[in-house]
């Protein structure tokens, strides 16, 4: 169970849309247009919705946050963990261990676009912040895999050590920290800048194809590693104590930590709020970014691990009761229900 418990994780991130301006030439006078009312707005955009793997089942479950109920169940063979999405409508990337595949949905309706194929052990898929590329962990061989998502191919694969798992874009999209292991004694640091920019003063980076620059140990065993909004620390929870470590990017030494609960813990960022869980505590905290204070500590389902916070909802799934919990941002609990025999991972996505 412990073993099961460690597997737990899975990140998201968002990003706006880009438009194409239009330009249009009046020739005569048009009618002015009213605004369209808020309730008309909400009508128009699509609700925010949970996405949760059920590996036992090899279903990827859609689920409505306002009632908790699975609208869809779709079929994601090989034993399907961990997600990875960014934007609306934007790709969602599920990894497959046991199938050695990587699947990639998208659309209003989740169909599925392409199966890739040809991975040995896939484990944390991750998008980078412009939504460019997915780097996926590839535990067993230790490497970080890298697809390019507009004609979802591999440009690059970097060796980083036996066992990577979790891992984290800093938002410039200049670094990836990959941790080495569920309880991992090193932090592998990847760098998306080139070595030999063409002007002492310019930053020009490939994310197609990283480089190792850095080996960091923390201190202590880690386990999941998340950059703050801001990109000025990167908070490593812990797979062998009851804090988590929040460490400067730039100089990559320890700051402070903050109570966390029984290891592992997982850790989200929204706002000016971190959430953690600990899923062997059957906890979800909240804690201030501005002062690293802890502000609330509800209870969540046992062997709630993974989560993700968006859109005035913060979602925790449990691998050990197949549970979602649905809570606002102040951790009200909204619902609670059991929706799998397992839950694994779970991301809020805007369809």
């Amino acid at each position: 169970m412990l073993l099961a418990g460690l597997a737990g994780c899975g990140r998201t991130g968002h990003h706006e849309p880009r438009h194409t301006p239009l330009t249009v030439t009046a020739t005569h006078a048009q009618p002015r247009r009213s605004r369209p009312s808020r309730s008309q707005l909400a009508v128009a955009q699509p609700p925010l919705q949970a996405l949760v793997t059920s590996p036992s089942e090899d279903r990827l479950l859609v689920v409505d946050l306002r009632s908790g109920r699975v609208l869809r169940q779709i079929r994601v063979p090989g034993d399907p963990g961990y997600l990875a999405a960014i934007g609306s409508g934007g790709p969602v990337v599920v990894a497959s261990s046991l199938a050695g595949t990587v699947t990639l949905l998208g659309g209003t309706s989740l169909h599925v676009m392409r199966v890739l194929n040809g991975f040995t052990d896939p484990e944390m898929p991750a998008m980078s912040p412009d939504g460019e590329y997915a780097y996926v962990t590839e535990g067993a061989p230790g490497r970080v895999a890298v697809i390019q998502l507009t004609d979802d191919k591999i440009t690059s694969r970097v060796f980083v050590g036996a066992g990577a798992q979790h891992l984290a874009f800093s938002p410039n999209l200049q670094q990836v920290w990959v941790a080495l292991g569920q309880s991992a004694a090193t932090i592998v640091i990847l760098s998306t800048v080139l070595d030999s920019p063409p002007s002492p003063s310019s930053v020009v980076g490939d994310p197609g194809r990283p480089h190792l620059v850095a080996r960091l140990g923390p201190g202590y065993l880690a386990h999941d590693v998340q950059f703050t909004p801001d990109g000025r620390q990167v908070w490593i929870t812990s797979a062998s104590s009851t804090s988590v470590g929040v460490f400067s990017a730039r100089t990559r030494r320890l700051l402070f930590r903050i109570p966390g609960g029984p290891p592992p813990q997982h850790v989200v960022f929204a706002g000016h709020y971190a959430y953690i869980t600990s899923g062997y505590g059957s906890s979800i905290e909240q804690v201030s970014l501005l002062s690293g204070r802890v502000l609330t500590r509800v209870a969540a389902p046992y062997g709630s691990f993974d989560l993700d916070a968006s859109g005035g909802y913060v979602v925790t799934s449990s691998l050990l009761r197949g549970t979602l919990a649905i809570y606002n941002t102040r951790l009200h609990l909204l619902r609670v229900r059991r929706i799998a025999p397992s839950a694994e991972d779970v991301i809020l996505y805007q369809p």
